[in-house]
């Protein structure tokens, strides 16, 4: 893959034999953030563990202590007394057979996540085709189906992420953009770091972090010291 001048002017600042510590790697990630938007930064962590085995499964979710930086779209699936409390909390939309009908005929997903309550998930259950591979059906685990609205979209709105596992046991998770500069960053960071190796399942054998990565969304990867990340030195 050839890469722009920018990018291999960037490459050069990062020492591709070297495991970083994560206050460094935060800080070259932020410099070498060259594009004309504000990038966003993501983390790459694999993890020791066989996604295949639900007992080994890691999943959850946290919310950020300096936000995403990224203004967050939320629907909400409600009904009664509920309706207010999302409205109230800011919902950009709010509803019920009306949504589940907009999303199910037209495909309509213009919005980044979908909050409901446990006793509406009959209705919502029906939208797994079109949701779940967008990953946008709503979880108890990561807190999209929650019995208080109001909270849970409160949260969405404050930069709320899920952390999931994929196909090769690696979690890909945003944590802000190159604006916010290394130390929010590494707030951030060590706050999902610490969700994640709580989130550890008792099934893990081994190294639990095998490898850790922080990129911006248009530079290079700088690789992390696994064993120095989320407090477990």
């Amino acid at each position: 893959m050839k890469h722009g001048k920018k990018y291999v002017d960037s490459a050069k600042l990062i020492d591709r034999t070297k495991l970083y510590d994560a206050d460094e790697a935060l800080a070259l990630c932020v410099k070498t953030s060259t594009a004309k938007f504000d990038e966003t930064v993501e983390v790459h962590v694999k993890l020791g563990v066989d996604s295949r085995h639900a007992d080994q499964q890691v999943r959850g979710a946290i919310v950020l202590p300096n936000g995403t930086g990224k203004t967050v779209r939320v629907v909400a699936i409600c009904k009664g007394d509920n309706v207010k409390a999302a409205e109230a909390a800011g919902a950009d939309h709010v509803g019920a057979e009306e949504l589940v009908q907009k999303i199910q005929s037209e495909g309509w997903v213009d919005f980044d996540v979908l909050i409901t309550t446990p006793d509406m998930m009959g209705l919502v259950g029906r939208l797994g085709k079109v949701l779940g591979p967008r990953g946008l059906m709503p979880n108890p685990k990561a807190g999209t189906v929650a019995m208080d609205i109001g909270k849970a979209i409160t949260d969405a709105k404050a930069g709320k992420i899920e952390y999931r596992l994929d196909k090769t046991n690696i979690i890909h998770c945003a944590i802000g953009k190159a604006s916010f500069g290394a130390e929010k960053l590494q707030v951030n960071f060590d706050a999902l770091l610490g969700a994640i190796i709580k989130a550890k399942p008792a099934a893990a054998k081994g190294q639990y972090i095998k490898s850790c990565v922080v990129a911006t969304t248009m530079g290079p990867g700088v690789r992390m010291n696994p064993n120095k990340v989320g407090g477990q030195e």
